[in-house]
């Protein structure tokens, strides 16, 4: 849904510079193999939907608790009893908040159904995660406990604790929890997914990968192909991330499933500049599920960098009303900006003060929010607690995303020596992200490197040049001063 330097990442400059390498003949075998995996698990997994499409829902809801990989494949694997008194389709009908009602029903009546209160303990996650409500985890998390202390190290209750921890920012943890869930199940699509998660968010993009071919083998689908394609496009391979999210929406039968891959393509093909193609990925999502929250904030920052301001405000606005949370609520902040109509630099900090709020409120709730802080905060609030919080996240984990905030609040706080090696560090894997290039032609124009200034900045700008309504603006006179 949704990367850093790590130790086994290279630190290879060529990588983060704005010329593509082509790929080798190995790399294109590897691309087709790919390709081919995720075609065949695709025609497995419609030959699945079609003799026990009830059963797998189920299994989905429950976090894996038949494990019908290990069944394939001749293991044994332990069957967990699960109530059928609630409908799986109830719960994946989008109707979330109904769900969690028939089920708190359900466990009044039945309290000892460890695998309703996984159940229950996952769709508080998700309610947290769709409305931006960090108090549903608390609850979350009690209601998976209560499954685990009715049946200790039940795979359900494990993963679930799994996706807390990672919906908490804590990876070290989802780590820790989707391994032990792995031990008991190894073919829980639910803990072979949060591992993937949780190795990406800790920078540890070649386990990441091995983590993605071994979850391709035991649980081929949606959720495994999407993570599969992000682990691509992390080291800059564009193509296959774009082909393997293609055949998974090929794949999709249902308007979720449609929405969330066709919004994974949206956001990739955004990254890239490409807004048209954006665009037509957002209508497919939207076509499918038209309250579908990431395709309308992709949508709306498509139509910015579009120049369809108008529509982009107006969308971004329906976003925060349900979705407050620091990256739309920054976009919009920056779209009043831009505007500069009356009113609307109060309006700007409403939306950067709603931030603040937002923050102290996840941090409340058990949320780790100091990637979140350093971000918002050193374009738009305190730049010492940005630093601050850049170097605490920066402390527990070396992805891509870390390394370009602490760049990024080491600049604003104007310590660009220090701030350069992360930026470097930011473009080392070749993922292709506009901002991190414009944070780095930036660091380097500040100490004297016109000439690898102007080549990042340039790259930003030539990759994605609405890549935000204020950035880009900065990135333009930058590239101006630096080419005199």
């Amino acid at each position: 849904m949704s990367g850093s330097t790590t130790d086994n990442a290279p630190e290879d400059e060529q990588s983060g510079s704005s010329q593509a390498v082509e790929p080798s003949a190995q790399a294109d075998d590897e691309k087709a193999a790919a390709v081919r995996r995720v075609s065949a698990a695709g025609r497995r997994w419609r030959a699945a939907q079609l003799a026990g499409c009830a059963a797998l829902l189920a299994v989905a809801l429950t976090g894996g608790s038949i494990a019908f990989g290990a069944l394939r494949d001749g293991g044994t694997a332990t069957v967990a009893s699960s109530s059928s008194a609630v409908s799986p389709g109830l719960m994946a009908s989008g109707d979330l908040d109904a769900g969690i009602k028939a089920m708190q029903a359900h466990l009044r009546g039945q309290p000892r159904d460890f695998g309703s209160w996984a159940t229950l303990g996952l769709a508080y996650v998700e309610q947290a995660r769709t409305k931006g409500d960090p108090s549903r985890y608390p609850q979350a998390e009690q209601a998976l406990k209560k499954s685990l202390e009715l049946e200790p190290d039940n795979d359900q209750g494990l993963a679930g604790l799994a996706a807390l921890a990672a919906a908490r920012h804590d990876f070290k943890g989802a780590l820790t929890y989707a391994d032990r869930t792995l031990k008991q199940n190894p073919y829980d699509e639910r803990a072979l997914c949060s591992r993937i998660d949780a190795l990406v968010e800790l920078g540890r993009y070649a386990e990441a990968s091995k983590a993605a071919d071994l979850a391709d083998e035991r649980r081929p689908g949606i959720p495994v192909f999407t993570r599969y394609a992000y682990v691509h496009e992390l080291r800059g391979d564009v193509r296959t991330a774009r082909a393997v999210l293609e055949r998974a929406l090929s794949t999709a039968t249902t308007p979720g499933d449609i929405a969330y891959v066709a919004a994974a393509l949206g956001q990739l093909a955004w990254n890239q500049g490409d807004y048209d193609t954006a665009l037509t990925d957002y209508a497919r999502a939207l076509a499918a599920d038209d309250s579908y929250l990431p395709a309308l904030e992709g949508r709306a920052r498509a139509q910015a960098a579009s120049g369809n301001r108008a529509a982009a405000i107006k969308g971004m606005e329906a976003v925060v009303a349900r979705y407050p949370l620091p990256g739309p609520l920054v976009a919009l902040g920056e779209l009043y900006e831009d505007r500069g109509a009356d009113g609307d630099k109060a309006k700007a900090g409403d939306q950067y003060a709603l931030v603040d709020a937002w923050t102290a409120l996840a941090r409340a709730n058990g949320v780790n929010a100091d990637l979140d802080t350093a971000m918002a905060a050193a374009d738009h609030g305190d730049k010492a607690a940005a630093l601050r919080a850049a170097r605490a996240e920066w402390a527990r984990r070396h992805t891509v995303h870390t390394a370009d905030a602490l760049a990024w609040a080491l600049h604003v706080n104007g310590r660009d020596k220090e701030a350069l090696p992360y930026a470097r560090q930011a473009t080392a894997t070749g993922y292709r992200n506009a901002s991190f290039l414009y944070h780095r032609g930036i660091v380097e124009l500040a100490t004297g490197d016109r000439k690898e200034a102007r080549s990042h900045l340039g790259s930003a700008l030539k990759l994605n040049p609405g890549f935000s309504p204020l950035g880009a603006r900065e990135a333009r006179k930058a590239l101006k001063e630096a080419s005199k």
